[in-house]
């Protein structure tokens, strides 16, 4: 679920915040061989002409009709219009570049058409404002009112074999019930290969799941994933959440998948197979307010690339050249991140490290050093003494290279197992690297990061210059599949890509809302994952309200 806070200048508090969620229907087919993969960009118009990305939906394969379960939440403030504009993509590549893909089509509009609409739909229009064929766009939106979400642990046994080489390779997918009909509130991932699964444990809000109602009816489908799109429908089940709560208290919840074509043509038909929800407890879920109010700080740790593809500072076309006015991409980057992030740090002291140089004074290369030379206090002081430090180290350096990351990832790293250690959410670790290259360790740094995406951490990049950046799109890893060199999956998500170059004319507040985008979502995905609360909430955080108790059942 993407997050964002849309206040611009002059903006009061906003008045709610809004969850909306985007289906498609008859979009374009450009895949000549299969259907189109869509993916769904969420932009904002922030200031003039400058359009800002908030979020992705994810990928769906083979789908001329999709349903996105990722939803957007946006602040909205009545007296402000909130321009958005809603970009469909067939993506053919695995790191969902854009750049790569195929455009569908795309629906401008404001946040308060979409309000006082409800459901919104509208054609899918080309960039010259023509019918992208016969492709339309829906967008339901709903206030948010409750922060209680559902986590769920599922599993299933003796579903239906569906595949002629295999077994079958189930997912399920959970729906709301609403006046026009079932809405997809979540979808698990595909278990390969596999009758008797064990899904992730997963998180549902209560309000997409039920509206808040736990007598509300629930939809739950099952199917059988194929790569051509076209899934084989395994069963299916209505039930409540109360239900399924009160099914837990003694052991855990079985529902028949019933399918019912299945059911008409078969004698002594009995089902398809039966799900089994072994845990269902209804949860606070806490914003990334109620953290940093409450007691939680972001550390913030910047990381520079002084590679000799950067090229010799002394020359006018090197990156590391700072103008007579100053000026920089790395500067830039630094100024206009820092000086956002700046304020969630109550000391405003932030260590620097640069990798790639040769240092002084035996002119080692090393891949993480403080550009202070102060390896016992790494620490400037505010972001004017980020600035000063590498000023001061640049004449000192001799750039060099490779370009490596899981050094000083895995330095940060550190800090943030220290913090696990406390069982709190008192701090936040957020990774700014600034680089203008090709990773030389990518094995070692996709490693890095599945490791770090079970700590209080994010990974910030911004690519400075001019080079091929697809390695970078592909850690940002907003489908979910990025693993290790052994193929251990991450967590979560941690790791924001920005390239420069799309905000150098843009005013400097755009750079640091794209880049920090992300990160409140992060920040809150993981406290509230790991079931830590704010450091100054005496509440607990297992929600007794609901109408019908918490379970927890293993």
């Amino acid at each position: 679920m993407a997050a964002v806070g849309a206040q611009g200048p002059g903006a009061t508090d906003c008045v709610t915040k809004v969850v909306m969620s985007v289906s498609c229907e008859n979009l374009l087919d450009m895949d000549a061989f299969s259907k189109s993969d869509p993916l769904c960009v969420l932009l904002m118009n922030t200031s003039g002409p400058h359009w800002t990305e908030i979020g992705r939906t994810e990928k769906i394969n083979n789908s001329l009709n999709p349903k996105f379960a990722k939803t957007f939440v946006i602040d909205y403030y009545f007296e402000m219009v909130q321009k958005l504009r809603f970009e469909v993509y067939d993506i053919d590549s695995e790191n969902c570049n854009l750049q790569d893909a195929d455009f569908l089509g795309e629906l401008e509009c404001t946040l308060g058409q979409i309000v006082s609409s409800k459901t919104l739909t509208r054609p899918l229009l080309r960039k010259n404002k023509t019918p992208a064929g016969k492709g339309t766009i829906t967008i339901c939106a709903e206030e948010r009112t409750d922060n209680r979400v559902v986590q769920f642990e599922a599993a299933a046994r003796k579903l239906d074999k569906k595949d002629f080489f295999g077994k079958s390779d189930p997912f399920l997918e959970f729906y709301k019930q609403t006046e026009t009909g079932w809405q997809l509130a979540h979808r698990t991932e595909v278990v390969k290969n596999n009758l008797n699964p064990t899904w992730r444990p997963f998180r549902i809000p209560v309000q997409l799941l039920c509206g808040g109602d736990v007598e509300k009816s629930i939809k739950v489908d099952c199917y059988d994933y194929n790569n051509s799109g076209s899934h084989d429908f395994i069963g299916s089940f209505q039930t409540t959440l109360s239900q399924i709560q009160q099914a837990s208290q003694t052991y855990a919840a079985e529902f028949e998948c019933i399918n019912s074509k299945k059911k008409q043509k078969k004698k002594g038909y009995k089902n398809s197979g039966v799900v089994i929800v072994k845990k269902c407890q209804i949860v606070k879920e806490y914003t990334f307010l109620d953290y940093i109010m409450g007691g939680c700080q972001i550390n913030f740790t910047i990381a520079i690339d002084f590679t000799g593809s950067n090229g010799d500072p002394k020359s006018p076309m090197s990156l590391h050249y700072i103008s007579p006015q100053g000026y920089n991409e790395y500067l830039a980057a630094i100024w206009a991140v820092g000086n956002v992030i700046q304020d969630y740090d109550s000391d405003k002291m932030f260590p620097a490290f640069g990798f790639g140089a040769q240092i002084p004074p035996t002119m080692q290369v090393s891949h993480e050093f403080p550009i202070n030379f102060n390896p016992s206090n790494p620490f400037c002081a505010g972001i004017e003494g980020v600035v000063h430090a590498y000023q001061q180290c640049l004449p000192q350096l001799k750039l060099y290279g490779p370009t490596n990351f899981s050094p000083i990832i895995n330095h940060v790293a550190q800090f943030g197992r220290q913090a696990m250690q406390q069982q709190t959410a008192s701090q936040y670790f957020v990774l700014l690297i600034i680089t203008d290259g090709v990773i030389t360790d990518m094995d070692q740094t996709r490693s890095a990061i599945v490791n770090a995406s079970r700590l209080p951490m994010s990974i910030i990049i911004v690519g400075v210059g001019g080079a091929d950046f697809s390695a970078m799109e592909f850690l940002d890893g907003d489908d979910g599949n990025l693993r290790s060199a052994t193929g251990e999956a991450a967590m979560r998500d941690i790791v924001q890509f920005v390239p420069f170059r799309q905000f150098q004319n843009c005013p400097q507040e755009m750079l640091a809302q794209s880049v920090l985008a992300e990160v409140p979502g992060q920040v809150t995905s993981f406290f509230n994952t790991m079931r830590l609360r704010p450091p100054h909430e005496t509440t607990p955080v297992t929600d007794h309200s609901a109408s019908a108790p918490p379970v927890d059942v293993s």
